[in-house]
């Protein structure tokens, strides 16, 4: 899981924030990682989707569980690779002294989403509805906003989920499945798209995401088409119907699902870290390009190399190795 949202981060972030047909003409079919634009290495390296998910498992490793004051504090330490506009507003926020519960705007972005996946770890041996509030509250430290929260608690619940599935699930569960659990968790906020073919609308997130996805299904179209026509940003009502959209035509496909985030979206980068958490919970690391792995430079920070596999080295001896707890199942 959490490779995955490495790999797809590191695939997608030389191009980021590129529309999909400059991209395509540019560099053709991305398949692998390009000479990073800074440091001119063709290898993986993360962009702040990658960071913040990782420095969310050190300090989880560091907690034995979540301390979301922990959490803020530290956003704070380091520097973070193209800082969206809301965590920049957390991090101003928290230097001004704001408590942590303060510090997160109310934000529809999808800088928490990109970063969630790992509070799972410290549950999965026993799950419990710690889990939900944990989800909710790590959101929290830098979105407090009612769509963002919604988001990121339905989509651990999928990845919760898709660690437990033998096979790939039928395509209407994406986008079911995150209905299910979002539509009980948005508190009556509207919101509306900020261009595109359905600016019209208006309402709750979990729905736009909902019919727009249906439609595009229906519709047979490819990823590009229907990215283009919602696009496919850092808004969530922009990135979740992308995510799900190119899980339910290529979830079955992890490389296939990760190749369609980095080449057919514009925030590519963050859009591939979501696809590449879920494919990765599903189908395991060895699925994933060995080729992917061997080159993924494995940083959380300026010259870190390998500092991702020594914290997941180090979460599997604290929150599943350990011979204190008992395993619930073998799988």
């Amino acid at each position: 899981m959490l490779l995955g949202l490495a790999v797809g981060d590191a695939l997608g972030v030389p191009t980021e924030s590129m529309l999909p047909a400059a991209r395509r003409a540019r560099h053709g079919e991305i398949r692998g990682y390009l000479p990073h634009p800074a440091l001119g290495e063709r290898r993986g390296f993360p962009s702040d989707d990658t960071q913040l998910a990782f420095w969310t498992l050190e300090q989880l490793v560091k907690d034995g569980g979540l301390v979301p004051e922990r959490l803020a504090d530290r956003f704070t330490r380091e520097r973070i690779f193209g800082i969206g506009d809301s965590v920049r507003q957390f991090l101003r926020n928290a230097a001004a002294g704001r408590p942590w519960t303060e510090c997160g705007p109310a934000s529809a972005g999808n800088g928490a989403l990109m970063r969630i996946a790992p509070v799972l770890v410290p549950h999965l041996r026993g799950g419990g509805n710690a889990l939900w509030a944990d989800a909710a509250l790590a959101a929290l430290v830098t979105h407090n906003d009612t769509a963002s929260l919604a988001a990121c608690v339905a989509f651990v619940d999928m990845l919760w989920e898709l660690l437990d599935l033998a096979a790939p699930p039928e395509p209407a569960w994406w986008v079911d499945r995150f209905v299910a659990a979002a539509a009980d968790l948005e508190a009556g906020a509207v919101y509306r798209p900020r261009g595109g073919r359905f600016a019209d609308s208006a309402g709750p997130a979990w729905r736009y995401v909902a019919e727009r996805v249906r439609w595009a299904w229906d519709a047979k179209l490819a990823v590009r088409e229907a990215c283009d026509a919602w696009y496919s940003g850092a808004y969530l009502l922009e990135t979740l119907p992308s995510v799900l959209y190119i899980l339910m035509r290529h979830g079955h496909d992890p490389q296939a699902a990760i190749v369609r985030a980095v080449n057919d979206t514009w925030d590519n980068d963050t859009v591939a870290a979501i696809v590449g958490a879920a494919v990765g919970a599903l189908h395991g690391r060895a699925a994933l390009p060995a080729h992917w792995l061997r080159d993924l430079s494995g940083r959380t920070a300026a010259a870190d190399d390998g500092r991702i596999f020594a914290l997941l080295s180090s979460a599997r001896c604290t929150f599943w190795d350990s011979p204190t707890k008992s395993l619930p199942n073998e799988k």
